[in-house]
């Protein structure tokens, strides 16, 4: 593979994700676990394919806790350790994150956040800048996949400089750019196996010794605060002087291509070690210009902290940012919003008009279940189940939870009525079981499960709330980019695991109705949830059935895969779309049809219609 060429000063075309794993070879990086979160998904699945060819070990964890764990012992023991995230994935970390904050590093350990701006693929667009400052560690921020891979270098050799953990803080921008790269030389050897040498009054964080440790905190930052200043990752690219541009991560592209299209010429200060500030470098850019713009994704932080230099290096300094309203608080930027300010500051006419476009009104495009999805059975399933039992949609609540399932709040199932994070499924339906007049009905997925799906599933049976599971099992981690996870039994580095029994783990917690059902037979299923809604107890289903994209790849590899058509039975009554809503279906005037581009050939439409009208598609007529 491109990515593992040994051939200093070669150009090479990567993802940016892709990029920092380049990175972490040419670092000597030894150990990396993770959990598989968008926008970061794709350092995991890189290092699936070349981790053990690279002689690094690549683990995936059950969720970010664990990663973060493992790879503080890792750097503990004197190996290189990596660990890469989603930004929310920082929230479930945050406990031992901050605690490493305190105990620092042996050897170097740097942790990847992947924010989100815009929540592409998120819950919330939260700015993860602040975890450096509540953690007290360095951080850095690349712009373009180059950067990201040199940078992830640099990073190493600040945590051993420093003796401090460094937060490595991407956006989606870097995360799922395309650059070419070019290529550093790969170590010779590979640190993968160290030894513990024991130091209870640093790793043991009872309190006299946390009391102990937060000023050596402190000092390690204030060694990072001196590398800023003369660190490369800060430089000033000189213009005319007449105006400041501070800015750092992707917002440093749009500043640069605006420049360049506008034709004008501010100087800019370009930030990469973050945090951080070189408050000396930041200073002096501000004693030399009148107006200043601060150009920063998501929260105010950095023009925050540029305004309080000002107050003494230059009080009259002018400040342009999103605190006075001129850029948005919200979203991701581009080169418009950015070029806007720039060219309103330099009175000069944007060169190109764009609220033509605007104007135009594009079509919907939501996001649905995949064709076959075996999701999509279950919750038709349920449906249908209530229908039976007389039982209104207002007489439960459907708790649902991060994963493909999530898209059961579409229509026609409308199955999804609260959801906060990863496993708040199951942890909300004991207060809704408690505090509300409703059966609280929790979807969770087999690697959510595993992730924190357990936790809330104990409370609710100690304290005796009466609800229903439904974890739904595809055999992988689907969403992100098909993962394994420790219900699959293979590991990250696609070697053969212990396989983690989701029945047998629910059953051992005392579980007395634990039933598993393939919800492509729609009947049995059905008959499934009748009994869990009359069961006066806590009931878990497991709807287990593979990821239709991947049980497609795997027909496919065997032969032809068939295709379903609409026969003359049909009587274009539309239950079929408006209860099943598979995307392969295609309403025609007068019929329904079958798209045999889109249809996976999985029938599970087939029990769908009343009228049979379902069939596989004959050879000859394809």
């Amino acid at each position: 593979m491109e990515i593992l060429k040994n051939d200093p000063g070669g150009k090479v075309f990567l993802l940016g994700n892709e990029a920092v794993v380049r990175g972490l070879i040419e670092a000597g990086v030894g150990f990396v676990a993770t959990y598989p979160g968008t926008p970061s998904s794709e350092v995991g699945g890189t290092l699936e394919k070349v981790a053990k060819k690279a002689g690094i070990h690549f683990e995936y964890a059950p969720n970010e806790k664990v990663a973060m764990e493992e790879a503080a012992a890792s750097s503990a023991s004197g190996v290189r350790s990596f660990t890469a995230m989603k930004h929310v994935g920082l929230n479930v970390a945050s406990d031992a994150f901050m605690t490493v904050g305190y105990t620092g590093v042996r050897t170097g350990m740097v942790v990847m956040t992947a924010d989100d701006p815009s929540c592409h693929s998120s819950q919330n667009e939260q700015d993860n800048r602040y975890y450096a400052r509540l953690a007290g560690v360095p951080m850095l921020e690349p712009a373009t996949p180059q950067e990201g891979k040199e940078m992830i270098k640099y990073a190493f050799d600040l945590s051993e400089k420093t003796g401090a953990m460094v937060l490595f803080r991407t956006t989606t921008r870097m995360n799922h750019v395309r650059g070419v790269i070019t290529l550093g030389d790969i170590p010779e050897k590979r640190k993968t196996k160290g030894h513990f040498e024991k130091e209870p009054s640093k790793f043991v964080t009872i309190p006299s010794n946390a009391r102990r440790e937060h000023p050596e905190m402190l000092k390690r930052l204030e060694k990072a605060r001196e590398i800023a200043e003369e660190s490369p990752l800060n430089y000033t690219i000189k213009g005319d002087g007449r105006v400041g541009i501070i800015t750092s991560g992707v917002a440093y592209n749009y500043v640069m291509e605006m420049r360049s299209v506008l034709g004008i010429k501010p100087d800019v200060l370009k930030l990469g070690l973050t945090y951080p500030l070189p408050e000396r470098m930041l200073s002096d850019f501000i004693k030399s210009h009148d107006t200043i713009m601060v150009a920063e994704e998501l929260e105010p932080i950095l023009e925050k902290e540029v305004k309080a230099l000002a107050k003494d290096a230059n009080p009259s300094a002018k400040i342009v940012g999103k605190l006075g309203g001129d850029l948005p608080l919200t979203y991701e930027y581009d080169p418009e919003v950015v070029g806007s300010v720039m060219a309103r500051l330099y009175d000069v006419a944007v060169p190109y008009e764009t609220e033509e476009l605007k104007e135009i009104e594009l079509p919907v495009r939501p996001p649905t279940l995949c064709p076959g999805c075996p999701h999509r059975a279950t919750y038709h399933a349920l449906g249908k189940a209530m229908k039976v039992l007389k039982i209104k949609p207002e007489d439960v609540v459907f708790s649902s939870d991060i994963g493909c399932y999530t898209l059961g709040i579409q229509e026609p199932f409308e199955m999804a009525d609260f959801l906060l994070c990863m496993g708040s499924s199951v942890g909300a339906a004991g207060g809704f079981a408690e505090s509300s007049d409703q059966i609280p009905i929790s979807f969770i997925g087999d690697s959510t499960f595993f992730h924190s799906g357990i936790p809330g599933l104990v409370n609710n049976l100690y304290n005796k709330h009466r609800f229903i599971y439904v974890i739904m099992d595809n055999r992988i981690t689907a969403m992100t980019g098909h993962q394994p996870n420790p219900g699959t039994g293979i590991t990250g580095m696609h070697e053969v695991g212990q396989r983690i029994d989701i029945e047998s783990v629910v059953k051992g917690l005392g579980v007395e109705f634990v039933k598993t059902v393939d919800p492509y037979d729609i009947q049995a299923t059905m008959k499934l949830f009748k009994e869990a809604l009359q069961y006066d107890g806590p009931a878990v289903i497991i709807a287990r059935h593979p990821c239709a994209l991947l049980e497609y790849r795997e027909k496919k590899k065997k032969g032809p895969v068939p295709v379903y058509t609409v026969n003359d039975n049909c009587t274009n009554c539309h239950i079929c779309v408006e209860t099943f809503a598979c995307p392969a279906f295609v309403a025609l005037p007068n019929a329904m049809s079958i798209d045999p581009a889109v249809c996976l050939g999985c029938g599970s439409c087939v029990p769908v219609c009343p009228f049979n009208a379902f069939e596989v598609l004959k050879e000859g007529d394809q």
